[in-house]
């Protein structure tokens, strides 16, 4: 049967978020003994819930909670009930540790599987699995959607690209999953094996885990001849499967009958006006083993509910353009790593690969930004430097204390997980 309830009216979305918002405060309070103690703190009885309106007056929960009450004080189930267990990366400190029922996996393949449609695939589609597999929700919360779709798995893993390609080739893989720093390395090592990435079979990258700028995707798209969707989850909630890019590529459409949306300003915790940009807030709906009230994700994004081309009704976030806790403050400018990579990526003239470099000279901080040339550049280095600091001292209002230009390939590609741009050495 079709799955019509992305297409829902307004109306009947709200009626089906209010439901479902009452019977989960209900179940976090009888079943979380945390969400019981910051309710009661807060004076909100989950009868004081009966619209999806008064989401608002419930208390955030945040990175700290997970922390603090770590490892399963956030569960909702006993041991029993869980089927699987996974975790975030824990590179800032303890893992956040997740947990699901059948309910919960059934749950995270029906999103994925639907995330998949929504970016064109089938059950006719060959889908090569680049994410990790194992504690990381990545490879596991793609291949479960794809094995609902109906479609072909290829459970590549991260890593080993030379064969990844190969599999890509001869396998005639239709689409590739990644994050897109991958998926430019996978063009870079096809074109070093003599393999034209354009004239291999791959028609769709389904990127996420890592922000992707506009003009990022633009690279990827050209270099393996593709349509680039980027999707957007996190382990905390479910994993990959909350948003996804449709068709129409214009934001990544919420699946909010399951994960509800708000955008909040970071510094105060008040909503914002809609295509305003703020701190990303999502409630599960419908979780069972970890039921999570309005999450501080951290992200900064819009958020809107205009009409679709694609006529789906469920709002839609943009691209992440930073996270509230990676603000950068140099010398009394507020930047985010993304505002820099947008700037750089526009000349032509410089490879998708750059790093900043944080330190501290006589108690003030400074910026070192390092960006690799284009693989053809034979120009004049001297004024490409000149402009790239022009641009950013216009677009930006800041110039880094060095910029150094470099050839292509100098900057460490990143095979495995998650790439990293920013190196704190303060």
């Amino acid at each position: 049967m079709a799955d019509t309830t992305q297409y829902r009216s307004h109306d009947e979305l709200r009626e089906l978020q209010s439901d479902r918002l009452r019977d989960t405060v209900e179940y976090a309070f009888e079943n979380v003994p945390f969400y019981r103690q910051t309710l009661d703190e807060a004076g909100i009885a989950p009868t004081d819930i009966d619209s999806i309106e008064d989401i608002q007056s419930l208390p955030f929960t945040t990175k700290a909670d997970f922390r603090e009450t770590y490892p399963d004080g956030l569960f909702a189930v006993d041991d029993d009930e869980l089927r699987r267990i996974h975790a975030s990366s824990g590179t800032t400190g303890k893992p956040k540790i997740v947990s699901y029922t059948d309910g919960d996996l059934e749950l995270w393949h029906e999103v994925m599987a639907r995330s998949m449609a929504a970016a064109g695939l089938d059950s006719s589609d060959t889908v090569q699995n680049a994410y990790g597999y194992g504690l990381f929700t990545g490879g596991l919360g793609f291949h479960g959607g794809a094995e609902e779709l109906g479609a072909t798995v290829i459970p590549a893993g991260s890593g080993n690209t030379q064969r990844q390609v190969e599999l890509a080739r001869d396998l005639e893989s239709d689409a590739l999953a990644c994050t897109p720093s991958y998926a430019l390395y996978f063009a870079e090592t096809a074109a070093e094996m003599g393999v034209d990435p354009r004239e291999l079979p791959l028609s769709t990258v389904l990127y996420g885990a890592e922000p992707c700028t506009e003009p990022m995707r633009e690279e990827i798209e050209d270099r393996l001849g593709v349509r680039g969707y980027e999707n957007y989850g996190l382990s905390e909630l479910i994993g990959p499967g909350v948003a996804v890019e449709c068709e129409a590529q214009a934001g990544m459409h919420i699946w909010e009958d399951h994960f509800y949306p708000e955008v909040i300003d970071p510094r105060t915790g008040e909503p914002v006006p809609e295509g305003e940009e703020g701190e990303l807030v999502l409630t599960t709906l419908t979780k069972e083993a970890l039921p999570v009230l309005r999450y501080r994700t951290g992200d900064l994004t819009t958020l809107t509910r205009e009409p679709c081309d694609c006529g789906r009704s469920m709002a839609r976030m943009d691209s992440v353009t930073g996270r509230a806790d990676d603000l950068l403050i140099v010398r009394g400018v507020n930047l985010y790593p993304s505002q820099i990579e947008d700037v750089i990526l526009e000349f032509d003239a410089v490879a998708p690969y750059y790093r900043i470099d944080l330190d501290r000279e006589n108690n003030l901080d400074t910026l070192e930004l390092t960006v690799e040339l284009a693989e053809a550049f034979d120009g004049d280095l001297d004024g490409l430097r000149d402009k790239v600091l022009e641009r950013l001292q216009n677009a930006l209002s800041f110039t880094p204390d060095e910029l150094e230009l470099v050839e292509y390939g100098t900057i460490e590609r990143t095979e495995v997980g998650k790439v990293t741009r920013v190196y704190d050495h303060r």
